[in-house]
This record gives C-alpha cells, structure tokens and sequence, in this order.
C-alpha cells in the first residue's frame, strides 16, 4: 500500500493523503528518500559523463608551484621572485624574473617537476606559459626551446620558437602554447622520450648586448581531458547521494517544523507524527524535479571544460564559456522551469497536508503552506 501511495500522492494526492494520515507510518518517506538518493546518483552520473576537464600539471594544491618558487630554476642571470604575477585562480602572486647585466643572452632551466608524460596520444601534449620582458624595450631575436627527458644532458627534445614570439610585446604578458610530440621537434638522441619529460630549458637572444630582465609566470603541461568520473571515481557519486539524503531530511524537517508552528500560532490543533508522515510524502516532487534534471543532462552532448576557463583569467575563457553556455542553454532553461515548478506544485500539496490535519480554510491552509515553503527554501538554501 504503501509502496502505492508513494506514486499515487502525485496524481491522487488528497485521498492518499487521508490514508496516510489515518495510517502514519515512517515506510513511505523513506522509500522516497531512498528514490530521490538513486535519482541523485543517476543524475550525478549522467552529468560527470557528458563533462570533461583539461588535466594540468602541477595540479591541486602545488598549483603554479614551478613559478612561484625560484629553487626550481637554475639559470645565467640573478633569480628572484616578483610580486609582478598573472591574475587568475590558479596562477598564485608571484613570478620568476631573471636579470642579467651587459648580454645578449639569458637562458633558464627548469628541473625537479618529476617525470612527466607528454607522449601522444593520453599524456600532457600542451605545454603552457606567461613571458614579459621589461628590458631591452626589442623583441628578442631567438628563442629556442628544450625538453629534457631521462638524461637531460644528452636526451632532449630541441624546438625553434621564434616565429612563435615574432608577434610578442614588450613589457606585457604574453601567452605562449607549444604543442608537444609533434613533428616540430627534433630529438638529440634515439632515448629521448615524451613519455619521460624532466625539465626544461628556455634561451632568449638580443641583436647585441643588453640589460635583460625577464619573467615567466603560469608555466603548465595540459592537454588531456578526463571526466570527473575518471580522477575522482565513484567518490562523487556518494557524495551526491549522501546530499539527495540530506537535503530531503532538512526540507522534511524544517517543512514540517514550520507548518507545525504556524498550526499551532493560528490556533488549530494538530498531530506531530501524522503531519510529518504527510509531509515526507509530498516530497515525492523533489524526486520528481531531480529526474527531470537528469534526463535533460544526460541528452547532451560531451561538454568540454578547457585550460583557459581553468585558469580563470579575465576574458580568456569567453570563447570557451559561451560555447558551453549554447550547449548547455536548453537544459538549464528546462531545469529551472522544473524547479519552480516542483516549488509551486510543493507548495500546493502542503495546502493539502495542512487542510487535511489542522482542519482549515482553503484560505488559511494556502497562507500557512506558502509561508512554511518559502522559509523552508530559504534555510535550506543557506544550509547546503
């Protein structure tokens, strides 16, 4: 029967609702919570499915670690660390400025990042950075490229930059992207290897020399895209449905707490049990809501989330963003009309419920309904 009323408080809501108030027992919500788990859990996967995110390295806590720390540098000029740094989430507030006196060259070295895979097709294949020079006020003639891999003093993989930097600025940030393992790299040696990278070297050359001071900022590998079901594994799941359980116990709770005190304040008389009872299956419209959600989500198509909407710097992710955004725009739109839907129809049952137990008005029982929902959503709003 019980099982029954689950389904049969949507479409039949004011009889089953009697028979669960002259017949109150835990079963029902509980079998609703465990529906609104399971939907979670479907949803969450239908989500994390369709998203996927540029990896980069570092990555979590040791972000932009390579250019925020100077040990990890080695070079010809002086090495400091500069407050002048790249705005962004995952960028810090520092760089590395090299500063050198009367050359024409300045070259520096990045070493002890670990052993890195850049091969093609699953590893690193894009390697990311931000260059300023604020002196000479010229572009710099060359600028070459080596990736070190086992033995960095005789394995490395060589690469010519410098029409890569022929549209460069002085005195501003530059963004630079090199695709790795491809053919316009040359290896010094048979044993050079992609899937080993261990360091790396930069070289800038002037016409003639010069006072040279440069800074490198934001220095990444990225490239491959996995989805959150891929790096965190089941994890997610049970976290989204441990939070389906506890947003239905909070809005059960509080929904009932409100509508019990509200009851009492206007005078009428009601049961503690028999309303919570009622009021748990009327949440058979959260299950509902969340199904939508997840039937929408899963109808689209892989969405991926790149290194520039990552790196959460002004304006360079937009491109990125508004693709996603057209992608995405239908289901969201779908979702939120679901939602207040769910509210509205939430809302409208609690009338039920309040009409039902406390004997009122249709009148007083909407006034009481509305009120305890709307606070309702409000304090769960504030607690998730």
């Amino acid at each position: 029967m019980y099982v029954s009323n689950v389904l049969k408080v949507l479409y039949s809501p004011r009889k089953t609702l009697k028979e669960v108030i002259q017949n109150p027992r835990y079963i029902g919500p509980l079998l609703i919570m465990l529906l609104l788990i399971a939907v979670n859990v479907a949803s969450t996967y239908a989500v994390l499915s369709k998203e996927y995110y540029e990896q980069i390295l570092p990555s979590g806590t040791k972000l932009d670690e390579w250019t925020e720390n100077s040990t990890f540098w080695t070079s010809n000029a002086n090495i400091t660390e500069s407050s002048d740094a790249i705005n962004g989430s995952i960028y810090g507030n520092a760089s590395i400025a090299f500063s050198i006196q009367n050359s024409p060259q300045v070259w520096m070295q990045l070493t002890g990042i670990g052993t890195v895979d850049c091969s093609v097709p699953n590893g690193f294949n894009l390697l990311s950075f931000r260059i300023k020079w604020t002196s000479p006020v010229t572009q710099p003639e060359n600028v070459t490229i080596q990736i070190f891999s086992l033995n960095s003093s005789s394995d490395y993989f060589y690469s010519d930059l410098k029409d890569t930097f022929s549209n460069a600025t002085y005195n501003i940030w530059n963004n630079v992207t090199i695709p790795l393992d491809s053919s316009a790299w040359s290896g010094s040696s048979r044993n050079a290897d992609w899937g080993n990278v261990t360091g790396l070297q930069l070289q800038f050359t002037w016409a003639g020399n010069s006072n040279v001071t440069l800074l490198v900022d934001g220095m990444f590998f990225h490239g491959p895209f996995k989805s959150l079901l891929e790096t965190g594994g089941t994890s997610y799941l049970l976290d989204y449905g441990v939070s389906g359980a506890f947003q239905f116990i909070i809005t059960w709770i509080l929904l009932t707490g409100l509508i019990y005190v509200l009851v009492r304040a206007f005078k009428g008389k009601v049961f503690w049990k028999p309303m919570l009872i009622a009021v748990g299956f009327i949440l058979m419209t959260m299950f509902v809501g969340a199904l939508i959600n997840g039937i929408g989500y899963s109808t689209l198509p892989t969405i991926r989330f790149p290194f520039e909407l990552i790196g959460g710097v002004q304006g360079e992710g937009t491109v990125a963003l508004n693709a996603i955004s057209s992608q995405t725009w239908l289901v969201t739109q779908i979702g939120t009309v679901a939602e207040l839907l769910v509210w509205a129809w939430t809302a409208a049952l609690a009338s039920l419920v309040v009409r039902a137990v406390a004997e009122f008005s249709w009148a007083k029982s909407v006034a009481v309904a509305i009120i305890a929902y709307v606070i309702t959503i409000f304090i769960a709003g504030i607690i998730a």
